[in-house]
């Protein structure tokens, strides 16, 4: 038997009404029907934007389960993320962020049927970061599309930033996954099936967050766990600021090359299962 699409389920920030948009028309294609969102403002998110972007997810068909405002502390996306999943019941949850369009080797229904065949409870991707074809962190407008506006893809997370690239992208209803969606403790994805995750983080207006994200953390208006995030945040404006305010597409260590969301990368399959593999954790982070 055929398994059922599995219910997507994501807290979603203020991002821009074009990628929201864009997000839900990209997993209405892998099949999802039941998508299962949880919005939050921080305090600074301006209320026009904020009423746009309900706005645009009640005219696509996707409207909250719930709305927040308030500091977006290190636990604030699990808590609304485990509260979506309980809504969502049994079954299997697509787990993905506002900016992170899953590409998949098979069908949705068939990668759930082959993890069910091997008695995995869960699915692993990989990040490959979406950049700019010159590094700039660009506006893009939806007629141009973000294939188009951020045509490059490579591995700044783990290479640069030392942030954790990997991800669990589906898990049965009854399996607990760790903060940010990296792990599920006692469950060890399939390494020879990742999704491809592109991360369209890079975008205009992610230096003013990331400013934010370290002043709040440090300053303890905001709640961590660790000081992990804070840290790659301050890599990435180290990185930046070194760069006149682009992420240097040029070096090599972070492999960027064109892709698309029509699929995983040529190759795709050999290259993860290498970096998921060999992944270890900063020192300061071996506790995450």
């Amino acid at each position: 038997m055929t398994p059922a699409p599995p219910v997507l389920v994501a807290v979603i920030g203020p991002v821009e009404p074009a990628l929201l948009t864009a997000w839900t028309a990209h997993y209405r294609a892998l099949g999802i029907t039941d998508f299962r969102l949880a919005f939050h403002f921080p305090d600074h998110t301006p209320a026009p934007w904020r009423d746009q972007l309900l706005a645009t997810a009640a005219g696509l068909g996707v409207p909250p389960a719930t709305v927040s405002t308030g500091p977006w502390h290190e636990h604030t996306n699990t808590q609304l993320r485990d509260t979506l999943r309980e809504q969502a019941g049994p079954g299997w949850h697509l787990l993905a962020d506002s900016d992170e369009l899953h590409t998949y080797p098979a069908p949705l229904t068939e990668v759930i049927a082959a993890a069910e065949t091997a008695g995995r409870p869960v699915v692993g991707g990989l990040m490959l970061d979406r950049v700019a074809p010159d590094g700039r962190l660009a506006h893009w407008q939806a007629e141009t599309g973000l294939d188009r506006a951020f045509p490059l893809g490579g591995h700044l997370t783990h290479r640069l930033l030392h942030g954790d690239p990997r991800k669990i992208v589906l898990a049965r209803s009854e399996v607990s996954v760790a903060s940010g969606n990296h792990r599920a403790p006692g469950h060890r994805p399939d390494h020879g099936t990742l999704a491809c995750v592109h991360h369209f983080k890079w975008r205009a207006g992610v230096l003013d967050d990331l400013r934010r994200r370290v002043e709040n953390f440090t300053s303890g208006a905001w709640a961590e766990h660790t000081p992990a995030v804070r840290d790659e945040a301050g890599r990435l404006l180290e990185h930046t600021g070194r760069h006149h305010g682009r992420i240097d597409v040029a070096d090599p260590r972070l492999g960027f090359r064109r892709v698309t969301l029509d699929g995983p990368p040529a190759g795709w399959a050999a290259e993860a299962r290498t970096i998921v593999t060999r992944w270890r954790p900063p020192a300061a982070n071996s506790h995450r």
